[in-house]
């Protein structure tokens, strides 16, 4: 993205991180973000700013640990719902489903998929697996969700990938012009 944070790309008529929390909102009981770098640029949102506690900015495994580790310090009963501030139309009934998902197989974990593909950045996560993630991230090296998700069990809550796929990335400025003009159908639609 030309070396813009993510975060503040204008969207919607905001940005990002806006649109993320205000989509989170309703589904959560609190908010937190995961950040390096200069975390003061999240200081007007108002919201936890945690860090990664695995060293080498290791990925979003290495924020889903920090989540874990400030909910066990926080919320310890609670479980982590993960979104990446870059995918803007996750589906406002996420937390639910992957809820309905994990009660439903039996598993302490759940993520969304789409399209027959799991997008395991969105994902519920039980307090009780940072150790073992941890050990993933420090001693095995571990940097990929998916190869995370392969080790243990998940349930998957599957969502339609068409007419747009609710877990659309914004990786470049051609995706961003995408999802705004989704956004665009959306508004006229309603």
């Amino acid at each position: 993205m030309g070396g813009r944070d993510k975060a503040f790309l204008p969207f919607g008529g905001s940005d990002l991180v806006h649109r993320a929390i205000a989509r989170l909102g309703p589904q959560c009981d609190r908010v937190i973000i995961n950040a390096n770098g200069e975390l003061e640029r999240f200081a007007t949102l108002g919201l936890p700013v945690v860090s990664d506690t695995v060293a080498g900015f290791a990925g979003p495994l290495a924020g889903i640990l920090a989540g874990l580790d400030w909910l066990a310090a926080h919320a310890p009963a609670a479980r982590l719902l993960s979104v990446p501030v870059d995918g803007p139309f996750f589906p406002d009934d996420l937390a639910t489903r992957l809820t309905t998902a994990t009660d439903g197989q039996g598993v302490a974990m759940a993520c969304a998929q789409s399209g027959g593909r799991r997008h395991g950045v969105y994902a519920l996560w039980p307090v009780d697996v940072r150790e073992a993630l941890r050990r993933a991230l420090a001693v095995d090296g571990l940097r990929k969700v998916d190869a995370w998700l392969a080790r243990n069990d998940v349930a998957v809550a599957e969502w339609p990938a068409h007419p747009f796929d609710p877990f659309f990335n914004v990786n470049t400025p051609d995706d961003l012009a995408r999802a705004e003009q989704h956004m665009r159908r959306l508004a006229s639609s309603a």
